[in-house]
């Protein structure tokens, strides 16, 4: 079976019939992620060997003269057709309501002259950018020198970027207006503008309202909240990807938190984005603040500066994947000009670029007029995980019913064998008591394995699965009330935890236990207690009493009514911890030192191991070698490879492997393998080659690989290499790197001959070279 580059394969997501997990498996939002990442992706495939701006590289622009207008902070900024603008805030003497704007391709910066009045001088307040409008709303105005006149304001203006003109709101508005406000969040969603929370003089406030911005009559209209929202709290940035708003940190009276909320516009709920339960090892969110910025880009969200508890201020771009809910650093390249640390400063996105202006720096009189650029990264992210989720949800290609607690559970060997050693000797030990020894591939070829678990929970043996798959926790366990985690939830996720322990599946034993410590309290922490001692559970139970023996909680655990019906042994037990206050003697759980394997690295090792040849069922044939592989791995990962295996089923086993009309080195496609099973995108610029000559063919979710070999293929091809590039592109046809390898080499050709491999290249790409060096003569 030849696979042909010129082939269209479109394969239908076929629903399952019998979907004994999907209740677990299914979330609240049934949006594929796969189709959200790849709306994102950049289409122009085209190879463009001019310079290009690298990935989180600070860049210092102009400065904001004086003449054009004072340095500030408290401002906003807005972003719109090339130019950044500015408007308001306070030089630390008045406020101001002038407004500047930037031009971002020529870097210069300019008074905006303009029509109608604008609003009042003003901080505090927020701007947003609606169709080729401006609005501006509430804010903190009067006479800061004089401390005359200060009061927040309600009222909206319009700015049109078209005509240069200023409106006033206030005679379209009929209706309540919302209580005035300063320090707040301003979002548009569903051609509407959102207002949540501030201050409003006296009081924190966390009420939402919005206001219909294509009405003929538009007026105001309070939303009615639910979930597990945030306090009432000012100084905080807001962003919104797809049809949720984010909320990170911010000041509540005098705490400062480094919780990130998350609001859905469809059915008005907000959710605490839990993150206590990261993996150790794991990069853990930025520390708490105020004064920050925050802006979304292709489903990420960027947190820059800001001021912490302790007064120190921060300069770090701190990203949060909304898909994989994990945080990271995002590290300056190293000739990056990074700004100092700032607070009360703004930031807006145009094109791939968050930039910045303004804020207080260094000092509370010291502010600031530069701007800066921090280009971010228009790579699209890894659907690995998503994949194997998609996989597991489908119950495509199962190979494996595991019976767990009165019910069967359908999985994948492959990937149940390269996450839990246990389920890998489980496994393997089935299949020789039932095996053909003479069959090839040598792993299941006709019928589903059968497992037998007993003495495991089915509901906590499915979500265990879903983490095998995922990497995560199942939503089901993420969502909480105001209240915390509910004591059925706590439960399931003991036995989660001890289902993991069996399973030896060391990323789960961590990700249980931290969630358990992060949940665990003093309502349910005794109803926790008493389940890790019936389950022998000895480092959860050990964990258990030392939280109660704490000073801060002893009291309020011993007087609750459940310590009542506690067994006696418990009673003892805690008692003679509080007295003696020893220290834990179980040892940790297993794998509770460094960060355990994850999904890709798991993957990565079945690929390279014996393991993985142990489970193959099909066989890849690239020219005269055979490269034994797994389906369902396949499938997950490529539209291809997943339309093929539903549609044919190769009576020898064995897919032959082309690229269009070529066949591939197998340097390229074990490349193009490594990708498909880990994520692995670094390259050989020959293989880069070789997997870019057929994009799209193998129906990936999105074109990260693709974009990868474009980008390395543009920054790569050197003097050390064209001539090898040369030969690849001609081999396999793809002429605008062969012209581009020839023009090199005629420029560098002093170089390039003495290349003992210029006299291994065929004749007709040596007259080729004959050709162009004489065109340049």
């Amino acid at each position: 079976m030849a696979m042909s580059v010129n082939a269209t394969p479109s394969p239908e997501k076929v629903a399952s019939g019998a979907l004994s997990m999907e209740s677990l498996l299914s979330t609240d939002d049934d949006t594929d992620t796969a189709s959200k990442i790849s709306a994102d992706v950049d289409t122009d495939m085209t190879l463009n060997f001019t310079r290009r701006m690298s990935s989180n590289l600070w860049k210092k622009l102009s400065s904001c003269e004086e003449f054009v207008g004072a340095k500030r902070s408290k401002h906003t900024i807005v972003a719109w057709n090339n130019r950044i603008y500015v408007f308001g805030g306070d030089n630390g003497r008045r406020m101001l309501n002038d407004f500047l704007v930037s031009h971002i391709r020529d870097s210069s910066w300019a008074r905006v002259v303009y029509t109608g009045t604008p609003p009042a001088p003003r901080y505090h307040h927020s701007a947003v950018v609606f169709q080729d409008s401006m609005f501006v709303f509430g804010g903190y105005t009067g006479d800061i020198y004089s401390n005359s006149n200060l009061r927040n304001k309600n009222d909206l203006f319009e700015y049109k970027f078209t005509t240069s003109q200023w409106i006033d709101w206030s005679d379209r508005i009929s209706g309540d207006l919302p209580p005035a406000r300063s320090a707040h969040g301003a979002v548009i969603y569903d051609h509407h503008l959102w207002i949540y929370a501030g201050y409003d003089g006296h009081t924190r406030l966390n009420d939402m309202w919005r206001i219909d911005l294509i009405s003929p009559s538009p007026k105001w209209e309070e939303i009615t909240q639910t979930g597990d929202s945030p306090p009432t709290c000012c100084n905080f940035p807001v962003a919104v990807i797809d049809n949720d708003m984010f909320v990170f940190s911010g000041q509540s009276g005098a705490k400062i938190t480094n919780n990130l909320y998350q609001f859905n516009f469809n059915n008005r709920v907000w959710v605490r984005i839990r993150t206590e339960h990261l993996l150790r090892g794991s990069p853990s969110p930025p520390q708490r603040r105020y004064g920050h910025t925050m802006v979304a880009y292709r489903r990420c969200l960027y947190v820059y500066g800001g001021g912490a508890a302790d007064g120190i201020l921060d300069n770090d771009v701190h990203c949060f994947d909304v898909d994989s809910r994990a945080w990271s650093v995002m590290a300056p390249v190293e000739s990056s000009d990074v700004p100092c640390r700032r607070v009360f400063h703004s930031a807006a996105v145009w094109n791939n670029g968050m930039y910045v202006f303004g804020g207080t720096v260094e000092s509370a009189t010291n502010r600031s007029g530069d701007l800066y650029r921090f280009s971010l990264s228009t790579f699209p992210k890894c659907t690995l995980v998503n994949d194997f989720g998609r996989l597991l949800k489908e119950e495509q290609f199962c190979d494996t019913h595991v019976s767990v607690g009165g019910c069967f559970v359908k999985a994948h060997a492959v990937v149940l064998a390269a996450r839990s050693p246990y389920l890998c000797r489980k496994l393997l030990a089935v299949y020789q008591a039932t095996s053909n020894p003479e069959s090839s591939p040598c792993f299941l070829l006709n019928h589903p394995l059968s497992l037998e678990l007993p003495e495991v929970s089915g509901e906590a043996f499915k979500l265990a699965v879903y983490s095998l798959y995922t990497d995560r926790i199942h939503p089901h366990l993420e969502t909480c009330s105001a209240r915390g985690v509910s004591s059925a939830q706590m439960l399931l996720m003991v036995d989660v935890y001890k289902v993991a322990l069996l399973l030896e599946a060391e990323l789960l034993v961590q990700l249980s236990m931290q969630y358990i410590k992060a949940s665990i309290n003093e309502q349910n922490v005794l109803l926790v207690l008493k389940n890790a001692t019936e389950l022998g559970l000895n480092s959860l139970k050990d964990y258990c009493l030392q939280f109660i023996v704490r000073e801060s909680n002893y009291k309020a655990v011993i007087m609750s009514s459940t310590f009542e019906s506690l067994d006696r042994s418990l009673m003892l037990q805690i008692i003679r911890r509080q007295q003696s206050h020893s220290r834990p003697t179980s040892p940790d759980p297993p794998g509770s030192g460094a960060t355990p394997p994850s999904l890709q690295h798991d993957l990565q090792q079945l690929l390279a191991s014996d393991t993985g040849k142990s489970f193959t069922d099909i066989l890849l044939k690239v020219g005269q070698d055979i490269v034994p592989s797994h389906k369902a791995v396949l499938a997950a990962r490529s539209s291809y490879f997943e339309a093929l295996f539903r549609s044919f089923n190769p009576e020898d086993h064995c897919v032959e492997i082309t690229f269009g009309k070529h066949v591939p080195s197998l340097q390229a496609f074990m490349s193009l393998l490594r990708y498909i099973y880990h994520g692995q995108v670094e390259m050989p610029p020959q293989d880069s080659l070789h997997i870019f000559s057929a994009p799209n063919f193998f129906g990936f979710y999105n074109s990260q690989l693709h974009c990868h070999c474009k980008a390395s293929l543009e920054r790569n091809v050197c003097k050390e290499n064209v001539l090898r590039m040369l030969e690849a592109s001609d081999s396999i046809e793809v002429l605008v790197m062969k012209r581009h390898c020839l023009d090199m080499i005629a420029n560098n050709f002093p170089d390039v001959v003495r290349d003992p491999y210029l006299r291994e290249l065929p004749r007709e790409l040596l007259l080729d070279i004959l050709d162009i060096l004489a065109s340049d003569m």
